[in-house]
């Protein structure tokens, strides 16, 4: 059965962002509609597929609703067998206003969600993986190159995607793998009029006028570039890192281990941190209790600057923003 698409979301197309340092608070009149704005949540279907859900708005991000025994194609000669299963099943998903691909490989956009996602819904992506979707019939598809921006918005809800740097493959292994890239979602609260198209200047008042910024990994190693990300956006609420130390051509580690894991939270800081992408396939060979150890022994689990929430499929994090962030139209 085809996803349904939410008919009244609106989609804006990608836009350069580099964000600025002023604080601005959203002012919002109609204080009995606002809020709807102070909390959201988080459900975590498995792999990296979450649903997100704030004010109205829906994301997915790398929807993955194969199930226990099925295998994957990850690069030449390259396979890889799921052993779990998905929290949900890919029809009874609710209505989706966007997904945000972090990249084209089958644990994160498997052959069923090729076949069955309607073709319509807007998925924002990388370049490589935008020129994947198109050949399968996707047509409302949003390429990212690093740092630049897209937005999504319904009503007076907007979520501004913005890409983050990421790698996936280890020096020398960039041929067998597709680029990837990480995100910062930063939700805005806004009774502005949006247009078809934002400039830079518009966009960028947006981002000044984020409430709650979510941080999502991607596929990656840590890298030198991933330095800049808490340089730009210094105050992440929530972050999202893919974990399990996907391991290939059987000495290959292409996603975070644990001890990764733990240098790459201590290096966005953010004030919740969710491990993701732990143990739903067979190459997945750093699972969620190594994660546990390592938080433990290097003091991460005990950090006060960084709660650290663990989820098992099905499960739902509801998070929950300040009201002060608002400007003091909350009452």
């Amino acid at each position: 059965m085809p996803v349904e698409l939410d008919p009244n979301a609106i989609f804006v197309h990608r836009l350069h962002l580099e964000p600025t340092t002023k604080d601005s608070s959203p002012r919002l009149s109609r204080s009995e509609d606002a809020e709807k704005f102070v909390s959201g949540s988080i459900f975590f279907v498995g792999t990296a597929t979450c649903i997100i859900k704030w004010a109205g708005l829906t994301l997915m991000t790398d929807p993955n609703f194969l199930h226990q025994g099925d295998h994957v194609h990850l690069g030449p000669g390259i396979t890889a067998q799921r052993v779990t299963n998905p929290a949900i099943n890919l029809e009874d998903i609710p209505p989706i206003d966007a997904i945000v691909l972090s990249h084209f490989h089958e644990d994160h956009f498997d052959k069923l969600v090729q076949k069955d996602l309607e073709k319509s819904i807007p998925i924002i992506t990388t370049s490589e993986a935008a020129k994947e979707l198109a050949k399968i019939g996707f047509m409302s598809v949003f390429p990212l190159e690093r740092w630049e921006s897209a937005l999504v918005a319904k009503g007076d809800a907007k979520i501004v995607v913005t890409a983050m740097p990421a790698k996936h493959a280890p020096t020398g292994l960039g041929f067998a793998l597709p680029d990837t890239m990480g995100t910062v979602l930063t939700f805005v609260a806004s009774h502005e009029e949006h247009e078809a198209e934002l400039d830079l200047e518009k966009i960028g008042e947006l981002v000044d006028k984020g409430v709650f910024k979510m941080y999502i990994s991607g596929d990656t190693l840590m890298h030198d570039d991933l330095k800049d990300i808490p340089k730009r956006y210094p105050k992440i609420d929530l972050g999202l890192f893919h974990l399990g130390g996907t391991t290939i051509l059987g000495t290959f580690i292409v996603t975070m281990d644990a001890k990764q894991g733990v240098e790459c939270i201590r290096l966005i800081r953010p004030k919740t941190a969710i491990p993701i992408h732990y143990n739903d396939y067979d190459v997945f060979k750093s699972d969620l209790e190594d994660f546990k150890r390592a938080a433990l022994d290097s003091g991460l689990a005990t950090d006060p600057e960084t709660q650290i929430v663990y989820l098992a499929h099905g499960d739902t994090y509801d998070f929950v923003i300040d009201k002060k962030r608002f400007g003091g139209n909350l009452a």
